[in-house]
């Protein structure tokens, strides 16, 4: 069969790649570089800057054990070349996963129902997938165009004395998290009361604590008016305050890449995404179908590479999605939250364990944060979890392995968990809502 896939993403070139050994006839085209944005200017190059910020609070916690260590200061010329480095080495990788797969560099924009067009050549296949990722949104307040868009903080060439932050959502922190590390003033301005809406408050309030006690100032409850050069205007109530910043950034969520023609191929869209089932990725069109961050079902790398394996034909439990936050402490989550099962009418039961009770949790000077594990009050299945605190971006699997297979918090208990490991907050949680 011959396939056209629309954008090399996490989603479209791996879903080429796996086309491919099927002995499918692919070509992936791409209108930039290959690994869309998550490999280029989101997941990985943020990462690496995650990384070199975890050293530097390492470095500063190193008397704590006995090792002095003197920090000179940010070399930020030879962190960005780090960052470079490494973005290259797997752009290359995703190159040589490629290497059945006809790469074809150019835009394309849908001619008919199964024809795109791309450097002015028609192409025709049997089935079409739109996997054209998103780009970053934007608030059409006064001056919007003196802050620079996550792309833009990638591409400083210095670190800022100060930032200011629009946006308290993931994107929005970890920035925070990371530019405060490495030595910039940061305050985030948040609309809505708390940071984070899509983890439950009392979570959400946990790390923004953390972050706060770590430098980063916040703003929550406020409505940016204007951006100027060199300061943020907000209104928060019945106040108005300004923060000023050498560098203002929009961080205030993402919009779906629409390729051109879907009119004339038919595809339906709402609210600016495709629409699809989300059981198959189809679109309204026959033979089309898209995947990741364009059908606005959940924007993260990982839920574009899930659908690409379904349109693959793989079996995919899609429903449990974890979501990482990359600050320090690390916040993850997946299922439902307490809020979430309260407005459904879903009984549940909710069991925390902080950090500061675990053994390895203590070791690394890490105990910042808990566990908050969510089953269902009848049946002890869990709807879901959330975690600030060491590792939480990897000990967050654990859960939703768990929970797309339909387990229990008992089931949980019954593994055996090694000692002393971040994880046992997880069994410690467990027991609780046996």
């Amino acid at each position: 069969m011959k396939y056209i896939i629309i954008g090399a993403g996490p989603g479209g070139y791996e879903l080429a790649a796996m086309l491919s050994r099927q002995s499918h006839d692919v070509t992936l085209v791409e209108r930039d570089r290959l690994g869309g944005t998550c490999l280029n200017r989101g997941c990985i190059p943020t990462k690496v800057m995650a990384h070199a910020a975890s050293l530097a609070r390492s470095a500063a916690a190193a008397s704590d054990y006995g090792i002095g260590l003197t920090v000179t200061g940010i070399d930020f010329s030879a962190l960005r070349r780090r960052r470079d480095v490494i973005v290259d080495t797997l752009r290359q990788n995703v190159g040589m996963l490629l290497s059945g797969v006809n790469v074809v560099i150019g835009d394309a924009r849908f001619v008919a129902p199964m024809t795109v067009e791309v450097n002015g050549e028609s192409m025709t296949a049997d089935r079409i997938v739109i996997a054209t990722g998103s780009s970053a949104a934007s608030l059409p307040v006064p001056g919007a165009s003196e802050a620079v868009s996550s792309d833009g903080l990638l591409s400083l060439e210095a670190l800022p004395d100060s930032l200011a932050i629009i946006g308290g959502g993931v994107i929005g922190l970890e920035f925070a998290s990371i530019f405060s590390a490495l030595g910039s003033r940061v305050t985030v301005i948040e609309y809505f009361k708390e940071v984070l809406p899509q983890f439950d408050k009392d979570m959400a309030k946990r790390l923004r604590m953390s972050m706060t006690s770590a430098g980063v100032t916040f703003v929550t409850g406020a409505e940016v008016t204007a951006i100027e050069h060199g300061a943020v205007r907000y209104r928060a109530g019945t106040k108005e305050g300004v923060v000023e910043a050498s560098v203002t950034a929009m961080a205030v969520g993402r919009r779906p890449n629409l390729p051109g023609g879907l009119e004339v191929a038919g595809v339906e869209t709402d609210r600016g995404a495709i629409t699809v089932d989300p059981r198959t990725m189809r679109t309204s069109a026959p033979g089309i179908y898209a995947i990741g961050d364009v059908n606005g079902i959940c924007m993260l790398a990982h839920a574009a590479s899930a659908q690409a394996r379904i349109v693959a034909g793989e079996d995919v439990v899609a429903s449990v999605v974890p979501s990482v936050v990359f600050t320090s402490p690390e916040a993850s989550m997946a299922g439902m939250t307490e809020q979430q099962c309260k407005e459904a009418g879903i009984a549940c039961r909710t069991a925390k364990v902080p950090f500061r009770g675990n053994g390895k949790a203590v070791t690394i000077g890490e105990t910042d944060g808990m566990v908050k594990l969510i089953a269902e009050a009848e049946t002890g299945n869990i709807l879901g979890c959330q975690i600030v605190g060491p590792h939480a971006a990897d000990l967050i699997e654990e859960v939703a392995v768990a929970m797309a297979n339909g387990l229990t918090a008992a089931a949980l208990t019954r593994t055996i968990h090694p000692h002393p490991t971040l994880c046992e907050a997880i069994q410690a949680a467990a027991m609780m809502l046996k």
